[in-house]
């Protein structure tokens, strides 16, 4: 076993330990709050959902196996939880709803990573605009077995903040518009002969797929978006070149506490 499985399972049974053997009273009484450390692997950031109680992180175990790469897994019929150390991560696939839309209104106050807090002061332009009637409506429903195709994790919902002669900017990452983009190229893909065939995923002759999906941008990579929503802009690329490496992100972008526009970014 990796010395890194070592400690993150040393780490698991220190928080089990904790959890099971305080005392009552004293947990009856203790709160838990979301956490806003950030936590690193090798040097890189991972998400990590993570809540403080009195004092200490919290976080799933699920996630740290996914993150450092071995199993567990869960019997409902025991109520039981068992480590495989030297069996890898077996990632859940679910294309379900796991995010809501995030309607923005007067008065949000966003805290950014830079540490300072934006007020929203407007919001009139999120449901009308010269370009469109209003917000996109329900997500896509699926045309094939989404399951056989690439499973990027959602990234993590940033808030960034810029400010230069032209007014103070914010860039909120909008997940569930992410999502739509997915949904959306799942779709094509489930269309196109050369990605999906007779009821199933078409592999390259390597056994690869021919489509990885990647839910950001490139490091260091620029992208002009587009808005509003408009389905065609996914679809009609996706049908230029139906194999590579897809990117995508989606940012509500604010100026001066006024809401500006949804921009989707393909790349």
């Amino acid at each position: 076993m990796s010395r890194r499985k070592e400690m993150a399972l040393l780490a698991a049974g220190v928080v089990t330990g904790a959890a099971v053997f305080g005392g009552g009273t004293a947990l009856a009484s203790l709160t838990a709050q979301p956490s806003a450390q950030r936590f690193y692997l090798d040097g890189r950031r991972i998400p990590l959902e993570a809540y403080t109680i009195n004092g200490n992180n919290y976080v799933k175990l699920r996630d740290i196996a996914q993150a450092v790469g071995f199993g567990v897994t869960y019997d409902a019929a025991t109520n039981t939880v068992t480590i495989h150390p030297d069996q890898p991560h077996e990632k859940e696939v679910s294309t379900s709803q796991e995010v809501t839309p995030n309607i923005p209104k007067t008065g949000d106050v966003i805290h950014c990573d830079d540490g300072t807090s934006y007020t929203i002061t407007d919001v009139s332009r999120y449901d009308k605009s010269a370009f469109a009637s209003g917000p996109a409506g329900p997500l896509p429903e699926p045309v094939c077995d989404w399951a056989q195709f690439d499973q990027p994790d959602l990234p993590e919902a940033e808030a960034r903040r810029f400010n230069d002669p032209d007014g103070d900017y914010l860039f909120v990452r909008n997940l569930y518009e992410l999502q739509r983009m997915l949904y959306t190229l799942y779709n094509a893909m489930g269309t196109n002969t050369k990605t999906w065939k007779n009821g199933e995923a078409v592999l390259r002759s390597d056994g690869t797929p021919w489509v990885h999906i990647h839910l950001s941008m490139p490091e260091g990579r620029s992208v002009m978006g587009f808005w509003p929503w408009r389905e065609e802009r996914v679809t009609d690329l996706f049908e230029s070149c139906p194999a590579g490496d897809y990117y995508l992100d989606c940012w509500d972008v604010y100026r001066n506490g006024v809401f500006q526009r949804t921009e989707y970014q393909i790349f």
